[in-house]
């Protein structure tokens, strides 16, 4: 206990209602082994051996519909199929005492027409096409500029999987609200050329993300909903001119639903400082001004997560290659055990083992590592 405690990670915090035993958040990460957008058993036992007593887990992004999808076997939660297929991932995370949000997002017009339902053309809000998607390494589409009428039908799409995911088992639903898809396609500048209501001043580029903020809440509850934001990020095409009046106003508006439970931010492209990762510390402002907790993302290490922790600049910190080759993370932060190296080319492979549940555990926990969901 003396290490624990010692240690800013490893200490208790509250979520709302949610007794958290540590500060160590699993970051939702896109693992494109869902077969067919449905869930498959074998992500019970991925999740849930990363699953700790009081530790958050927040699941891959998770498609509101048939038009959300960009990648290759992604999950949804927008059929009943979909829907019983997650109940017994997310069963087998609370065995363990994990807290599991599941992550919604429509990935706008970071797709292509073989993604989408009969070949049309992805949506988003412009018809501006992007060149490339980084991740999969293939050229998306020319999208389609949803019509203003459309966009109710849109957020209705993010409420219905909300109440989805609520009734799979989940926790809470985390909005993706980041990374160039598509609620960051209409709110930041680069992206969005309406002339409507959705269009120009930045309440109204913000107007959809808090429609769809407001529908969920209305749906399950403000203690039951967070949301991905990354104001500074320049990914998939979307860049801000004034990345921080962004985030201030789209604080604003979460600070209007009474106990809305968190803002996950992700920093700003790293630096390399004396031949050390140098992580900008810009989330701050947001931090104070935020009423419900702050998770904090973007290439932190356990040194970083603990100087952020110490330092009040955010309350949890979110993890994701690491969590992913340290299925036991938390517990080798604890030990300072060393770290298994994470393998980039399996990342979105199709594999159910390969990069996926075969990293191992430290020694000692090796029960853990059993590949079959009976033990997971």
């Amino acid at each position: 206990m003396v290490h624990q405690e010692a240690m800013p990670l490893l200490t208790p915090t509250k979520l709302g209602q949610f007794e958290l035993s540590h500060r160590v958040v699993l970051a939702p990460l896109t693992r494109c082994r869902s077969y067919r957008n449905v869930p498959q058993p074998h992500a019970a036992v991925y999740y849930s051996q990363r699953a700790t007593k009081g530790g958050l887990l927040i699941a891959e992004a998770t498609g509101v519909s048939a038009t959300a999808q960009g990648y290759p076997d992604t999950p949804g939660i927008w059929t009943q199929e979909q829907v019983e297929a997650w109940k017994p991932i997310v069963d087998a995370v609370h065995r363990k005492g994990g807290i599991f949000f599941c992550q919604i997002w429509h990935v706008g017009r970071v797709s292509t027409n073989e993604f989408q339902p009969d070949g049309q053309a992805p949506i988003s809000s412009t018809d501006k096409q992007i060149s490339l998607n980084p991740e999969l390494g293939i050229a998306c589409s020319k999208p389609r500029r949803l019509l203003t009428e459309e966009i109710p039908g849109i957020v209705d799409d993010f409420r219905r999987a909300a109440r989805n995911a609520v009734e799979a088992g989940f926790d809470g639903v985390e909005i993706h609200g980041a990374h160039g898809y598509l609620l960051e396609q209409f709110m930041k500048d680069s992206a969005n050329d309406r002339t409507d209501e959705y269009g120009g001043s930045l309440e109204n580029r913000c107007r959809f993300a808090v429609e769809v903020v407001d529908a969920i809440v209305h749906e399950v509850g403000a203690h039951r909903v967070g949301i991905r934001l990354s104001p500074f990020v320049d990914f998939m095409d979307c860049v801000d001119s004034d990345p921080m009046a962004l985030g201030n106003y789209m604080i604003q508006q979460l600070n209007k639903h009474e106990g809305f439970l968190y803002c996950h931010m992700v920093e700003a492209r790293m630096a390399i400082v004396d031949g050390r990762r140098h992580i900008p510390h810009r989330l701050l402002p947001f931090r104070k001004a935020f009423n419900g907790t702050f998770i904090a993302a973007g290439g932190y290490d356990k040194e970083e997560g603990n100087k952020a922790v110490a330092e009040g600049y955010t309350d949890l910190v979110a993890y994701g290659r690491l969590f992913l080759a340290n299925p036991d993370l938390p517990k080798r932060f604890l030990l300072d055990a060393s770290l298994n190296k994470y393998e980039r080319s399996t990342f979105y492979t199709q594999d159910p083992v390969v990069g996926y549940t075969d990293y191992p555990f430290l020694p000692e926990d090796k029960s853990n590592n059993d590949q079959s969901p009976a033990h997971a």
